[in-house]
């Protein structure tokens, strides 16, 4: 894993193209987005998160992504993301590498997962399938005893995402199916639902809206855990 990360940092820094719009998917700006949500779950009941996030697109082939999330709920999340891409004569390919971080300090327990998945997306889908492993620990675990952390070797990762306009419009919604999110990613038997918006109300400015709804017990017997979140909020791209 430290090799993948030095190689794609590598790759970053040394392809001299930098940043601006081109031709393909999404918005190819440096963008920084700032987001306030309402979320509500069986477990932690109501509560608040303040999302925040930098894209750094250092070439067209090439981007990175930073997020963290800030709750109420007293859980602190990170998440780094590379992404190298790559054109093809119909739509684009991209390979992501995921690394998130997750200190639940309610609980005193932290977890920490490593994805890697790969995608194609044309102007209307998105489509990314991949795997990932995590691993969860005490915080007050003691180093010198029998204790041991909790590891999950493989998990599956996918996620859809439909656009009702191209994804280099000013304005879109979209839907999505998929067990991960910028923040989490759930088991492959638990999906999260998602619809999202965008409106440029300016050249450098846009407004982001969105919701979110975790049936966890869809698919076995104990559906007692479910979690819904709306968000909204804006992003400035240089």
């Amino acid at each position: 894993m430290k090799k993948t990360l030095f190689f794609l940092l590598f790759a970053a820094f040394s392809m001299t193209v930098l940043g601006a719009k081109g031709p393909g998917f999404g918005d190819r700006r440096y963008t920084l987005t700032a987001m306030g949500e309402y979320s509500y779950n069986t477990t932690w009941s109501h509560h608040g998160n303040l999302d925040l996030q930098a894209l750094l697109p250092f070439n067209p082939h090439f981007e990175m992504e930073a997020r963290l999330q800030l709750s109420t709920a007293n859980v602190y999340s990170g998440a780094l993301q590379f992404r190298p891409k790559f054109e093809l004569p119909v739509g684009e390919m991209f390979i992501e590498t995921d690394i998130y971080y997750r200190a639940l300090l309610r609980s005193r327990s932290n977890d920490i997962t490593a994805a890697l998945g790969v995608g194609y997306r044309m102007d209307h889908v998105s489509v990314t399938l991949g795997v990932f492993s995590r691993v969860m620990d005490d915080m007050d675990r003691n180093w010198h005893s029998n204790d041991s952390y909790v590891v999950e070797p493989f998990n599956l990762l996918y996620r859809i995402e439909v656009f009702c306009r191209p994804q280099n419009n000013n304005w879109n919604l979209s839907f999505m199916f998929s067990n991960i999110d910028d923040y989490q990613m759930e088991r492959m038997w638990q999906p999260l639902f998602g619809i999202g918006a965008w409106v440029d109300v300016k050249e450098h400015w846009r407004l982001n809206f969105g919701a979110q709804c975790k049936p966890t017990g869809m698919f076995h017997l104990d559906a007692s855990f479910y979690g819904a979140t709306a968000r909204a909020g804006f992003s400035y791209r240089f």
